[in-house]
Order: C-alpha cells, then structure tokens, then sequence
C-alpha cells in the first residue's frame, strides 16, 4: 500500500513544517512503506485559481481507496476536493499549527481560514497534529473528534556531545527561525537594543524572503538601534551547516507570538543550551521549566529582563543549561517520530502496521 503526500511547494524548504515532512517521508520509506509526494504549485495558504485547479487534478487521479496526507498548509488548496474525494479517498491532515492562529492575520482572512480549516478537518478520516497543544485547540475550537485525532511529535537528532558554546567574553545568541512576525524578531531587536551596555552578540538563521516586509522591518530596526555589528541576519544555511551554530552557541532565544511545537527549540535542548522563549502555544509543553526563561508573548521589558537575568548571572545560565542536559535525554528521536507516523496510518490502513504482511 502506497501513501501520498500532498503539500505546497518543494519539500525540501527549510521551515519547520517540511523538515518534519521530509524527515517523516525519510523515516516511512526506511521502513519499507512507499511514499509519493505531491508538491502543488501556486501561493498558499491565500490560494488562487491555479493553486485550486492543481489541487483538485492531483486528488483526481489517486487511485480509488489511496492513502493520502494532506499537509495543513496545503488545506485551503483542496478544500472544494474534499466533499467529493473523502468518499473516494482515505484521508489524514497534518496539522503543525492551524492557520488561522498565524501571527498579523487581518480578522476577515483569519476567520475565513478559520471556517476553511473547520470544513476540511471535518471531511478528512484522520487528523494528526504535532503536540498535544495543537490536539487541545482542536478539539475545542475546530471540532475534530477525539476518536479521529492523533498527536506524532517531531523528533530531533541526538549531537554527540552537548554544545560547546562560544568560549569569549562576548555570548552568542542563537535564534533560528524563518523572518515572519509570528517568530518576533522584531521584539527581539528591540529588547535587545535596552541591553547595549552588555557584552553579546546575536544570530538569527532562518528564511529572510519569505515575508519580505517582515525581514526589511526587522533590518530597519538593526539599524535605526546601531546593532548592525551586533546582529547577524543570515538567511537559510544548509542542514549540514546547522550543528555547528548550535555547537556554537551560549544561548538560544526564540520570542514567538505562537508555536505549534517548536522544533528549533526541541534541538536547542537537544545540544544542551539555555533557552529565552515564550509561553505562547505548545512552547512550555516543549520546553521544560528548568531549562529555560519563559516570557509573556509580546513583552518587549519582560524579554528583555530574562536576558539580562541570563547574561549577567553565571550561576543561572549554569542551572539552565544542566537543566536543558537532562532535558535532552526525554527528547524522541526521528526514529520513534516515524514509528508513531507509521501507527497513525496503520489506523486507516492496517496492512502498514510495521511488521505487518499483505496479500
């Protein structure tokens, strides 16, 4: 039995929710369970008529009784595919976050992603998400039944030794994030701006034309504070290339509006780093107490108290960073990600439970 993918664009983006995919279709294959992936052309989650007809011709032409996945990003797409498919078709979404929660959406186009996405969640045979944050939210507000919900939390890779940091005078920070407002690094450009007087220096790795307007506000802001020395706004380096800025790193710093698991936050606990986050979405069911500071979401002087906290107080950064440790030991792997996926589909398709044999 085969299954299908279907997403926007190319799989291998370097945004959260395709890493999850694409190590997700790695995991699947790797035990034996045969994966298509559809990449659907057009904008998204604003989708035009061209994203639509694309959507609709892929659906289409699924064999009768296929396993299909249907990336949440990818549901504003198929929606109008759905009534006629779900007879058809077997079918799962793959919720990382609901779209309607995206940070800067205008009221009418959230609550029109709003009743898109309930529609569509109610037309599929099974919905995964990515934290049990997501399942809650869900549950309550999107109407997805508990016997139709499941929850496959992303994995990380275990690094050989836990972070070395930078060994200076001077911290390095590490934010890695795609430049979108929801991710907050124009609060983060901010908050820092009041710390001036402290030694520290910040990297921000993640996607700067995604959201173009966003990373120009974000550029200004460097620059209006006089932290253009201080601030690196790299765009996407490549997975090989991502260790060793963890490695380097004294701490990480994320000040997400929202997070529907935070997968840049999982691996800076898997490399032992301190962490400044936020207490938005699924972050503090990701991330344990101990090892980190967790703010109020969009708090500019609460932000910026942790990290003088964090910087200025050895003893504290020690605390967290033993804390974060320990906390890397209870992370799953990508390994035990594939298998919960694979459990997920052996709902719908039993023959696909590991070990299982078909006619």
């Amino acid at each position: 039995m085969d299954v299908h993918l279907v997403l926007p664009g190319r799989l291998d983006q370097k945004t959260g929710g395709y890493i999850y995919d694409a190590r997700i279709v790695a995991g699947l294959r790797e035990r034996g369970i045969a994966v298509h992936v559809h990449e659907l052309p057009g904008p998204y989650p604003i989708v035009d008529q061209e994203a639509i007809y694309e959507a609709d011709r892929v659906l289409s032409r699924l064999p009768d009784g296929a396993l299909a996945v249907i990336d949440g990003l990818a549901l504003p797409g198929v929606a109008g595919s759905l009534m006629i498919e779900n007879h058809r078709l077997r079918l799962m979404a793959l919720v990382h976050h609901p779209l309607s929660l995206e940070t800067g959406l205008e009221e009418a186009p959230a609550r029109t992603l709003r009743q898109l996405e309930q529609g569509c969640l109610a037309r599929v045979h099974r919905v995964v998400v990515t934290s049990p944050h997501t399942a809650e939210a869900l549950l309550s507000d999107f109407h997805v039944t508990p016997d139709r919900l499941g929850v496959v939390e992303p994995g990380t890779d275990r690094p050989g030794a836990p972070a070395a940091g930078s060994a200076t005078d001077e911290p390095n920070l590490l934010c890695v994030a795609t430049v979108t407002p929801r991710k907050g690094h124009l609060l983060l450009v901010e908050a820092l701006a009041g710390l001036a007087d402290l030694p520290w220096k910040l990297t921000c790795i993640g996607s700067t034309t995604r959201d173009p307007g966003a990373a120009a506000a974000v550029q200004d802001a460097i620059s209006r504070h006089g932290l253009t020395g201080r601030i690196a706004l790299m765009d996407e380096i490549g997975p090989a290339a991502m260790p060793s800025q963890y490695h380097g790193a004294d701490l990480f710093v994320l000040p997400s509006y929202h997070e529907g698991y935070g997968m840049a936050l999982a691996e800076a606990l898997a490399h032992g780093l301190p962490i400044v986050s936020t207490r938005a979405g699924a972050i503090p069911t990701t991330v344990p107490d101990d090892a980190a500071i967790l703010v109020p979401p969009g708090d500019a002087e609460a932000l910026r108290d942790a990290l003088r906290s964090v910087l200025t107080d050895a003893g504290l950064r020690a605390r967290l960073t033993r804390a974060a440790r320990s906390a890397a030991r209870r992370l799953p792997t990508w390994d035990d990600a594939a298998d919960r996926f694979a459990a997920e589909l052996a709902v719908l398709e039993p023959r696909l439970r590991l070990g299982a044999t078909g006619d």
